[in-house]
């Protein structure tokens, strides 16, 4: 698959593409990065980030992953100390599931710098409340009483593009309001506008209308579940017959499976009319339309390729007891 192909894959939106296009013809490396507040366990809906940045890995590029540690406790979800303990965890989950290559960095580790802070003053002169509260919609769940910390959000994460010297913003179609915000505040400051690449968001297990929560383990896929527990979890998740839309059944095969494993394969009795396998989602999308194949049998399908996709994963914590008793440690799970 060509460079552009794989980037492109699975996404909702490039702006612009004949940025990314021409961005791709140059000989040097190009690079990408997404940000993550690393407040809660790596579940299902960080699975299909961590896809894409391996697409944009085998796609030649280079991929930069940001813990956004000083985000995360101006978004008020710990303090400094919890933060900096729950990035490791989010670091050795990574890797385990397959970004080695990657370069990891801290926001602290380049956001107190003198440079970083004049330039966020300059951006906060230039942009008004209601632009900054509108890009932070994502950010803040209570926008109107949101606390002066979380303004600073969406500058800095505009800002940080520019410091790691980025040539993509990706992120989940949430992030578009503030990777706008990048694209038309940037070169004000004399910095290049960002191609920014979005993809969609994996519903909650219990269907639309319902949002993942650590809280709510029903709702979402640990990254270290075991085979059994993604089996009950998945056995319970939203998956009406036949119908395609909001189903996260379908859209765990649409952007995990098939991207990383290439196939699936539904095991059924020849009473049933035995296995179907698929090679591609769309030949999996039409047989579950048509009502070939039955919502059982796609939970079980899916349940069981999402368990030998997260194999290693579960391998590496067997291996490092150190860091499941972390990860207990931070979410008390």
């Amino acid at each position: 698959m060509k460079a552009y192909d794989l980037i492109a894959r699975n996404t909702l939106e490039i702006i612009e593409e004949d940025e990314l296009k021409k961005l791709l013809k140059n000989n040097k490396q190009a690079s990408v990065y997404c940000g993550y507040e690393t407040s809660g366990p790596v579940h299902l809906g960080h699975l299909l980030s961590i896809t894409k940045l391996l697409d944009f890995q085998e796609a030649g590029l280079k991929v930069k992953v940001l813990f956004a540690d000083l985000h995360t406790w101006l978004n008020r979800k710990g303090d400094p100390e919890w933060i900096k303990q729950s990035v490791e965890y989010w670091k050795h989950c990574f890797k385990a599931l397959g970004l080695k290559k990657g370069d990891y960095v801290m926001g602290s580790d380049f956001q107190l710098t003198e440079k970083y802070m004049r330039d966020l003053f300059s951006m906060a002169t230039n942009t008004t409340v209601n632009r900054a509260m509108r890009s932070m919609q994502q950010v803040a769940r209570d926008v109107e009483h949101a606390h002066v910390s979380q303004m600073f959000y969406p500058l800095m994460q505009s800002l940080d593009i520019a410091h790691m010297k980025l040539d993509i913003a990706y992120g989940g179609i949430e992030q578009r309001k503030i990777h706008m915000v990048a694209r038309e505040e940037l070169p004000k400051l004399g910095y290049k506008a960002p191609v920014c690449v979005h993809t969609p968001l994996i519903v909650s297990l219990k269907g639309p209308g319902n949002k993942m929560s650590s809280s709510l383990p029903e709702t979402m896929i640990m990254v270290d579940d075991s085979p059994e527990v993604i089996e009950k979890k998945m056995n319970k998740a939203y998956c009406t017959a036949e119908d395609v839309e909001g189903n996260p059944v379908l859209q765990i095969a649409r952007y995990i499976i098939f991207p990383r494993l290439g196939k699936l394969k539904a095991e059924r009795p020849e009473k049933y009319g035995g296995d179907l396998s698929f090679k591609t989602y769309e030949e999996l999308e039409d047989s579950f339309k048509k009502g070939d194949l039955h919502p059982a049998d796609l939970k079980k399908a899916v349940s069981g390729a999402m368990s030998d996709y997260l194999k290693p994963l579960r391998t590496y914590f067997e291996e490092h007891s150190d860091v499941v008793k972390l990860k207990k440690k931070l979410f008390n799970l």
